[in-house]
């Protein structure tokens, strides 16, 4: 029988949830407040909260030093392409580890995660010459490739998790009715498991839109993203907080807004196969 949860604990629980939120989301809210300052206003001591004249400014001038729809149309491709070409991926390789026994899915299922374990610039040397000796440095589809492949684990994980959770009964029977390998993943699998599906790419294309180490040093024109865009307001003659808080609301907007649509979408999928 489940303890009853008391008005107090429920209350106290709640505060303490309002408070870790909005702990979170401060630094978010300075940052979309100081892009409405001047720079005199953004390194005022003691800092300024709302009581500051609010001025569109620093928006204008960023709007006109740089080109906001390329960096936008560069992080929209390589973060789209690198989730959905990891999805094609690690459909079958989670299928496989958790439909077909084996006593090495764990150690497999350990190991990729372990590759994520490294630190980045441990590999940046050598994925650095190998763009170069290929002609691929500072290209949309080879920061698409490599970015699959830094999240392509944690894909993996993910869909692992929500596949176990469907009965393997139910494709058992699809295979007994006639159905083809090709069938059972694309008729059977992925419809039920849609939630898992829809959470993994929701989170790995933030992650792949939030990727500011591999960007910058294998990006500088052509294909770069929103993060490069942010990193050209730190100069040698220094930091420009109201416009570097500009670009920043400026390329943390469209995510913040995919989130805020889609949170009912990404809440059913982490908590996919939770209940029974």
């Amino acid at each position: 029988m489940a303890r009853a949860v008391t008005n107090q604990r429920k209350a106290l629980n709640t505060a303490l949830a309002w408070i870790v939120g909005l702990a979170i989301f401060f630094p978010i809210l300075w940052t979309i407040l100081t892009s409405f300052k001047t720079e005199a206003d953004a390194i005022a001591n003691p800092p300024i909260l709302f009581a500051f004249d609010w001025t569109l400014e620093n928006y204008s001038e960023v709007m006109e030093r740089s080109n906001y729809g390329r960096f936008l149309s560069n992080s929209i491709l390589i973060a789209g392409g690198s989730t959905i070409l990891g999805i094609i991926i690690a459909v079958p390789a989670a299928w496989s580890m958790a439909f077909v026994p084996s006593r090495r899915t764990k150690d497999i299922l350990l190991w990729m995660l372990s590759t994520k374990m490294l630190p980045a610039v441990g590999v940046l040397y050598p994925i650095y010459l190998l763009c170069i000796r290929l002609g691929v440095l500072d290209n949309r589809l080879a920061m698409v490739v490599i970015l699959m492949l830094i999240n392509l684990p944690i894909i993996v994980w993910m869909l692992y998790t929500y596949f176990k959770e469907i009965p393997g009964e139910i494709l058992e029977a699809a295979r007994m009715d006639g159905a083809s390998l090709k069938e059972e993943i694309l008729y059977v699998l992925t419809p039920m498991a849609i939630p898992g599906i829809a959470s993994t790419l929701l989170l790995n294309f933030i992650l792949a839109w939030n990727e500011a180490f591999w960007t910058l040093n294998l990006t500088s024109v052509d294909a770069a993203p929103l993060t490069q865009f942010i990193a050209s307001y730190s100069s040698p003659e220094g930091l420009f907080f109201a416009k570097l808080s500009a670009a920043s609301t400026m390329a943390i907007a469209p995510i913040l807004i995919l989130g805020w649509f889609s949170q009912k979408q990404l809440v059913r999928g982490l908590t996919f196969g939770a209940v029974k």
